[in-house]
């Protein structure tokens, strides 16, 4: 597995979660200055520097949970709430937007220039917010310097390490399924071009007559800061405004009834230490004045919010940790204790006698 795939997949899921923020936040007709602020808040979250340093560092994906409780930090990194049924739907459009585009992308290379969509419209979110948008320009930087010198081979490591990834989530999405691009058990519909069998016989011949003028299918992108990215992929779907449903697929639901984990993760503390790091470097908003707040609602109504929750299979809900917590602090020592790690500047206080991550590990095993 490449050891570089960690801040690509976060960047692009990052993205996926703005677009389809912002596509709420208009939908709910939130006033523009709250959304701002939101929008803002979290990019300010995601391009933390510290929180960067120990993203860039080499290392190998975690398991879906601990990305999934970073994410679940960052959604609430301003005064915006999302409910638990909100929050799942939120994770299924990102990673299920992404998992599309990583399938599509021409050349393993490509991944790139998605990244750089993503982070081209993250600029566009910040351009009139002059010290967010110098984080941002960091971020870029640090892209161009350690990924344009890897080799396509690199490159096709780091997309089959998306795709292990990303396997065995089949959520079914209204725009995927409208578009005629997703199967209604969840898998993407995938262009075949292939005239051979799978003992190398020719089955189809296709003949066309010679003249005329060629011209490449797809012209390399640009990977500087400022430049035509050609493809598409990472673009912001949700431009053209239109409802958007997830459903899990039949596949889905039956599979919650055998595949509970029976034996712990080995790399279950290994995991949770990145975690604490990871997390020990956002800068998140205290909920100080509760009347400045507002929850956005993913689904059309609470009541389908509610029923989505309900049916939700176990083993999709992630069981997050939710560090926001502030009123059950005395009833909970363990998330006392954790929450008095991070500071108001995001950094976690010194503690000599106990270990972030074991803490995690703790709330993990008493949940």
């Amino acid at each position: 597995m490449s050891s570089r795939t960690l801040p690509l997949l976060f960047i692009n899921l990052g993205g996926e979660m703005l677009y389809i923020l912002d596509q709420r936040l208009r939908a709910q007709n939130i006033p523009p200055d709250k959304a701002k602020k939101v929008m803002n808040d979290i990019i300010t979250t995601m391009f933390n520097k510290k929180f960067l340093e120990e993203l860039f560092k080499p290392q190998e994906l975690y398991s879906k949970k601990a990305l999934r409780t970073v994410f679940d930090r960052l959604a609430h990194a301003s005064i915006m709430r999302l409910n638990q049924a909100s929050m799942d739907k939120l994770y299924d459009l990102m990673t299920m937007a992404f998992k599309y585009q990583v399938l599509l992308c021409p050349r393993p290379r490509d991944l790139l220039l998605v990244s750089f969509n993503h982070m081209d419209a993250i600029k566009d979110f910040v351009k009139e917010a002059p010290t967010i948008l110098g984080q941002v320009d960091e971020t870029y930087q640090q892209l161009i310097e350690i990924y344009t010198p890897l080799s396509s081979g690199e490159f096709q490591l780091i997309r089959q390490t998306l795709l292990i990834f990303f396997q065995d989530m089949h959520i079914r999405v209204s725009i995927f399924l409208k578009d005629k691009v997703q199967n209604s058990n969840g898998r993407f519909v995938l262009p075949t071009t292939g005239i051979f069998s799978c003992n190398g016989e020719e089955v189809s011949r296709v003949q066309f007559p010679s003249g005329g003028n060629y011209s490449s299918a797809l012209r390399q992108g640009s990977l500087e800061m400022f430049g035509d990215r050609v493809i598409k992929l990472g673009t912001n779907m949700y431009s053209v405004s239109r409802p958007v449903e997830t459903h899990m697929s039949g596949a889905s639901k039956n599979s919650g009834q055998n595949s509970k984990m029976t034996t712990p993760n080995p790399l279950a503390k290994e995991e949770l230490n990145m975690l604490a790091r990871l997390m020990g470097g956002l800068e998140v908003q205290k909920a100080g004045n509760t009347d400045n707040g507002f929850r956005v609602n993913l689904f059309a109504t609470d009541e389908e919010e509610e029923e989505a929750l309900m049916s939700r299979p176990d083993e999709l809900s992630y069981r997050v940790l939710n560090i926001q917590a502030t009123k059950d602090q005395q009833s909970d020592a363990a998330l006392a204790r954790i929450m008095g790690e991070f500071s108001e500047q995001g950094d976690p206080a010194p503690d000599t006698n106990s270990s972030k991550g074991d803490d995690l590990l703790a709330m993990m095993d008493m949940m």
